[in-house]
């Protein structure tokens, strides 16, 4: 028996986590869902978008399943919970899968790219300040450290090795951040030295960016800086149809932490609109993780059964379907039996 914090999020984030969690359930694994609270939600309940009894759920279960979160304007001390989180926790892999589905129309057929991203440092440290007293002049600080670097090329490294993965991609900037961007490049490299039977290459960012929009297929693992990865994963999102299908992981040493990856969409909640397939995908991410890879599998090849289809599926993946979120979570459950 695994034991998952729950955060159903904001907006549509209830709706289609149910589906996952639904989904999760009628694979076989077996969860102890402990239900917690974050983001706006939370804020309206406890006056605070952060619980202390959310925390005391993660300091336990370690294993957290997230929905998207509206960020609470106003609430002191928060930028952002899911910066809080990967902090506290060190979640310092942000893992991003992109891959085509058959079932859905893009401009290509061949991308296949995992975004391995530094979670806790770089520019979204959040070391900024003004230099006057008249507010005219900010700096941010980018916080690049050899143990940061050292640990998520590590971890870039093993994925590739576990998956079967051909080629690491460092992007970076060094050409012009010489200490920074530099310090991360050193250590990619190496990192690489001990790594033969894994191929590496290197891009300064922007390269990689023209490089990735005139043919993705040159591009399998790639590892970058905080800022750098957050662009990129949403890069790659959008050459396979976008963040509704698009999971994300937080992994660190002894915590991990699954979820969407797109908003909260108030502007659809409670319409039974949401696709809920980033989440469910999530999810799935989530049982490999635990070592439930027969759930994981199953769970994999029903929801890729349903969208491939197009039949039961939400209207932004099929226009003229008429199925809803709830819809669609049943198909994937159907597909399963």
């Amino acid at each position: 028996m695994h034991v998952v914090t729950l955060i159903k999020g904001d907006g549509i984030g209830p709706s289609i986590m149910d589906e996952a969690v639904k989904i999760i359930d009628a694979s076989g694994v077996k969860i102890q869902w402990e239900e917690a609270y974050a983001g706006l939600a939370a804020f309206e309940q406890f006056g605070t978008p952060l619980p202390d009894e959310t925390m005391a759920s993660i300091d336990k279960t370690r294993l957290v399943f997230k929905g998207p979160l509206t960020t609470v304007v106003g609430a002191s001390g928060f930028r952002s919970i899911n910066v809080a989180l990967r902090q506290k926790y060190e979640l310092y892999a942000n893992v991003r899968p992109a891959k085509n589905w058959p079932g859905v129309k893009t401009r290509y057929d061949n991308v296949d790219i995992v975004i391995v991203r530094e979670n806790t440092e770089g520019l979204y440290a959040g070391l900024e300040h003004y230099l006057t007293p008249k507010k005219d002049i900010a700096e941010s600080l980018a916080v690049v450290t050899r143990t940061g670097s050292q640990r998520v090329i590590d971890y870039a490294f093993k994925y590739a090795q576990d998956n079967h993965r051909k080629k690491v991609t460092v992007c970076h900037k060094a050409n012009i951040l010489k200490f920074t961007q530099g310090l991360f490049l050193d250590v990619a490299r190496e990192t690489a030295a001990r790594y033969p039977d894994i191929q590496f290459d290197e891009k300064i960012i922007d390269a990689a960016c023209m490089h990735m929009v005139m043919d993705p297929s040159q591009f399998d693992v790639i590892v970058c800086t905080n800022m750098f990865g957050d662009i990129l994963s949403d890069l790659t999102a959008g050459l396979v149809g976008g963040l509704g299908l698009i999971p994300g992981a937080n992994i660190g040493n002894d915590a991990a932490l699954f979820e969407a990856v797109h908003g909260s969409a108030p502007d659809i909640t409670g319409k039974n609109l949401a696709n809920p397939t980033a989440v469910i995908m999530a999810g799935v991410m989530m049982l490999d993780h635990i070592g439930e890879h027969e759930a994981a599998a199953k769970i994999k090849a029903a929801v890729e059964k349903v969208v491939n289809e197009g039949k039961f599926v939400t209207p932004d993946l099929n226009p003229q379907s008429k199925c809803g979120t709830i819809e669609m979570g049943n198909a994937i459950v159907e597909a399963m039996k």
